[in-house]
């Protein structure tokens, strides 16, 4: 069997995707799969590394407003989905798996042209284009999110890494901790912004870290690669270890009692998942889905909530820190936020592919 899957751009769209290739592996170790994407995203860096062959095609951003880019938009998409055609045709694709982004329109159109059988994931509450066109185009649609806006979809969850998914927290937590230098018997903060990082986030924790300090906490900070800070935080202890990446996430949550972060929906996916707590600062930008996402957490009693120009180096003293100080509420959180979370979607979509396939 040959299963072709297109997901690029952002850690959102790659890692459930590689997720779900890791899945159908393990079902079917003789399968073939190949990854398409674009020059654009993050799937150069993420997917040859995990093993799998990577195609490829020209990124084709729809505008979401009437400009004069629009008109230009029907000759490359003729291109892309040409190229993706033909990538289906060289490898003998039996079916399709799209999770969204530039890359998904046009592969969604190349397999409507070959007749193959489409499968589409939206992990958001809120699809994006790529994925309302690809949902027209099929029955077999899945969302990560139990309400999605989209009509005819069933509720599966969001396919995780199995080193997210088998994470023990507990059990972890001390080697977590000394793998990044943190001491074992300090409450610790994880603070992080995505796959790229977040400036509003960067700076209010960083301006916040003498009074995290003087109350115990410790604080495990990524950066994200591209970003930079004027002032760090000194030398001291309790130690505030500042990174531009992290490639073991797995540790960060496993070291961690608490997360400050955005609402991404991989993001909440892998929290609730190893029942993580978390203070949520959904990006401003977009369509909401981060609010979307991060309230249903805030609700369930998983986290906080706050809005991005609300954060504030006080807001984190005032909320943030008396969590961190009180290991009774970061128990009933954790249970609350794991309660809310899926482990099994990788492998039910996996068999969910399979069956269409076949």
């Amino acid at each position: 069997m040959r299963v072709v899957l297109a997901g690029g751009g952002t850690a959102g769209h790659i890692e459930p995707a590689l997720a779900l290739a890791d899945a159908l592996r393990r079902l079917d170790p003789g399968i073939g799969i190949t990854c398409v994407g674009t020059e654009r995203g993050l799937e150069t860096r993420l997917i040859p590394p995990r093993g799998y062959d990577l195609e490829l095609v020209p990124a084709v951003p729809l505008p979401r407003a009437m400009t004069p880019r629009l008109l230009t938009v029907p000759g490359r998409l003729a291109g892309a989905v040409n190229a993706v055609a033909a990538i289906l045709d060289r490898v003998s694709a039996d079916v399709l798996v799209g999770f969204g982004g530039y890359v998904a329109t046009p592969a969604y159109l190349a397999a409507k042209r070959r007749g193959l059988p489409i499968v589409v994931h939206e992990a958001n509450p809120r699809p994006g284009l790529a994925n309302r066109l690809g949902a027209r185009l099929t029955e077999h649609v899945f969302t990560g999110f139990p309400d999605a806006a989209l009509a005819g979809s069933a509720y599966i969850g969001t396919p995780l890494r199995r080193e997210i998914v088998t994470l023990d927290r507990l059990s972890m937590g001390d080697k977590a901790r000394s793998w990044f230098g943190l001491e074992n018997d300090r409450p610790t903060l994880l603070v992080f912004g995505g796959s790229q990082g977040a400036r509003s986030i960067n700076e209010a924790a960083l301006a916040a870290a003498p009074a995290l300090r003087a109350a115990g906490v410790q604080v495990l900070h990524v950066i994200g690669p591209k970003n930079t800070v004027e002032h760090e935080p000194p030398p001291g202890d309790p130690q505030y270890v500042l990174l531009p990446y992290v490639d073991r996430m797995d540790l960060a949550y496993a070291a961690a009692d608490l997360a400050l972060c955005r609402g991404g929906a991989l993001t909440c996916a892998e929290l609730t998942a190893v029942g993580l707590p978390a203070a949520y600062v959904p990006l401003p930008h977009g369509n909401g889905e981060q609010r979307v996402n991060s309230e249903r957490i805030a609700a369930g009693g998983g986290g906080l909530m706050v809005d991005d120009s609300n954060l504030s180096p006080d807001w984190i003293i005032q909320n943030v820190l008396p969590i961190l100080r009180d290991p009774e509420r970061v128990a009933v959180m954790s249970e609350a936020a794991a309660k809310l979370g899926r482990k099994d979607a990788d492998v039910m979509l996996a068999r969910k592919v399979l069956e269409i396939a076949r």
